[in-house]
Order: structure tokens, then sequence, then C-alpha cells
């Protein structure tokens, strides 16, 4: 290649990048006429299905021509089994127990890669993760049977749990404390968030008292609440942050408001509860007084729809790279994104919409 083809092309590179700098990439096209929305019509709607993601394709922005002379070909990297999902700042974190690590999704750059650390850091089962305000991030392992933490540039930093021997299946730091869903011990363990060290256990009860978790699945916290979802007792308790318990949700049925196999469990800023249920393949909604609002998702059967779904997560941030699949009678308020395990949609993304008011 002559010089001069080279300085051309240098320039073309620097040009690229700077063009790709400049303009931010959405999470995936919208496809026309693909409106999905909850509860169907005439009810108002609520939930809009915005988009899913099962590999790096659906958020990479396929390349053309000009970008595969510049950058080359990629393979397509896939979502295998996830469980859990969190989001932080602009990243979707989701720890996928078919690779024994996570995928981070990078929704400003567009980006898509798998962390799988090794040595100290290395993970077994990852079932659900949190990030603290510092991007530290925190991956409960069920067969490691520990809490590993890692830093905000996810280098190795700790883990802790073998001590009480215990089987942890969610995570979640609030304030100054690190809370630990306990299966094997029917609660939630309380850690100190400087020292790692066991100040308590929620709740502090045996079984045949009211409030007793039979099997601690899941966990989320709001407003000074911490919200338990119970699957052997086909509920979701609620508690202070001092152990007091402050009553439940749900209850066993096939009738809505009631769960088979309730698991993941998040709270949006007006204290609604939303609770996944892996046998009605849907999420219900609850308000604060515990009353059932409405649900959505349901068996596979097509866009929008659930198969086997773990996790659910609600989060106020990066609503403008998803702005292009809401509807344009619909103003989006915030995001929820929601774990399969099985089916071609692994995360489904829904936004939380409310009716434009008429011009």
């Amino acid at each position: 290649m002559s010089k001069a083809l080279q300085i051309v092309k240098s320039g073309i590179i620097v040009l690229a990048c700077l063009l790709c700098a400049c303009n931010p990439q959405s999470a995936k096209s919208p496809s026309p006429g693909s409106l999905v929305i909850f509860p169907p019509p005439p009810d108002t709607t609520r939930i809009q299905f915005l988009t899913h993601f099962s590999s790096s394709v659906d958020l990479e922005k396929k390349r053309g021509g000009f970008k595969i002379f510049l950058l080359g070909e990629e393979e397509a990297r896939d979502i295998i089994k996830p469980y859990g999902v969190t989001a932080h700042k602009e990243k979707v974190y989701i720890c996928d127990t078919g690779v024994a690590g996570l995928e981070v999704l990078d929704l400003s750059k567009g980006t898509f890669e798998y962390f799988i650390p090794g040595g100290k850091g290395q993970l077994q089962l990852p079932i659900n993760c949190c990030v603290d305000e510092r991007g530290f991030l925190f991956i409960a392992d069920a067969n490691r049977k520990q809490i590993v933490v890692f830093d905000s540039e996810r280098k190795y930093l700790h883990a802790f749990g073998e001590n009480e021997d215990f089987k942890p299946t969610d995570v979640a730091v609030y304030r100054d404390r690190i809370l630990v869903a306990n299966v094997q011990d029917h609660a939630v363990y309380v850690y100190g968030k400087g020292d790692y060290k066991l100040i308590e256990k929620i709740p502090a009860m045996g079984s045949g008292d009211e409030g007793f978790i039979r099997q601690c699945t899941n966990i989320a916290l709001s407003q000074d609440v911490l919200y338990v979802s119970d699957m052997g007792d086909f509920n979701v308790k609620k508690f202070s942050l001092d152990g007091g318990y402050m009553g439940l949700v749900g209850g066993y049925g096939n009738n809505p408001g009631r769960f088979t196999r309730p698991k993941g469990v998040a709270v949006d800023k007006e204290q609604n509860l939303y609770v996944v249920d892996a046998a009605f393949e849907n999420v219900q909604i609850f308000n604060a007084h515990g009353d059932l609002l409405m649900h959505f998702g349901g068996s596979y059967g097509g866009v929008g729809a659930m198969w086997l779904p773990a996790a659910v997560e609600v989060s106020y941030e990066n609503l403008s790279y998803f702005q292009d699949y809401v509807d344009q009678s619909f103003e989006l308020k915030y995001l929820i994104y929601v774990t399969n395990q099985y089916g071609p949609a692994k995360v489904n993304v829904y936004g939380k919409v409310e009716e434009k008011p008429a011009s």
C-alpha cells in the first residue's frame, strides 16, 4: 500500500470514529406495526413493550460495508441463560448462569461484552447482582456460596459469606448495609458495607411465627422497606430495616393477585411493587397497599411475552436510548427490564407510559 493511500485510509478511520462518537446509538431500530401494550384496549395503556436483547446484534448496529472495510466483521455474542438484571448509569448488567459470568451492555456506546472473571473472582453460578453508588459490583453466587465484590473497574476486591455457609440468591446495597437473600436459612443477612461483617438477620423468628420466610428468593428495598419474595409461601413479605414484620402481598392460587412461583421483585418511586411469577410467566403490579393494579407479559406467543421469567428491574435512567420505540401518543416515564431464561427474547424491555394530553 502506498504511503499516500495509507494516509487517506487513516484519515477516513479518524473521521469515522469522530462521527460515531457524536452519534450515540439507540438500542435497536423499532419495527413498524409491532406495538404491544398492556392492558389491552379498551383499558388505558400503562405498559408498552419496547424491545429485547438476546445477543450483541440486538445492541450494536449492524455494520455496513464501509464499517466492515474499516473494522472487520464481528461474531454475534449471545445471552445464554439470564437470571438477575440490574441497571446502573449507562450500563445494564445481566447475570448469566449459562456462561458463569455476566453480560454488560453499555447503552451510551452501543457495546456488548462478557464479564467472566478468573482467579479469586471466578464465578460459578451468578444468580443476581447489584451496583452501588461507587460503581462497585456485588454478585450473589449460589454455588460459590459467597457474595463476590468487584470495584468500579471490575477488578476483584473481596468475597464473603463462607463463615455463614449460606446459599445467596440475591444481593442489594442500601445505604451503609449489604443485604443478602439466604435461601438456606429462611432469612435476609445484613452486613456492614465497610467491613463485610454480619450485623443481623431479618427476620429473627421461628417457623411458627407470622412473617417467617420459608424460601427466601429475591429482595428489593425502597424507603426503608425490605421486600422479600417467598417462593415457599407463595407471597412477598415486607419488613422494616429493624426486622419488624409489616405484612405480605399475594398468596397461593392461580387468580390475579396470587402467585405460584414468585421470583424477582422491584419497586418504583410510587411504591408500586413488581413481582415476577415464573409459573404464570408474567409480572404483576401492586400498589403500596398491596392491591393488584395490573399484570403484563404472559406465556410466550410472540413479542412482549415471557418464557420462564426470573428477575425484574425498574430504572429511571437511559430513557433517551429507547425513546424511538415509544408510540407517539405516549410519554415514557421509566423502564422495566425482565429476564427470560428461555426463548428468543432473553431480556425484555418495557416502558411505563402515560397518554399524552390531546392537543
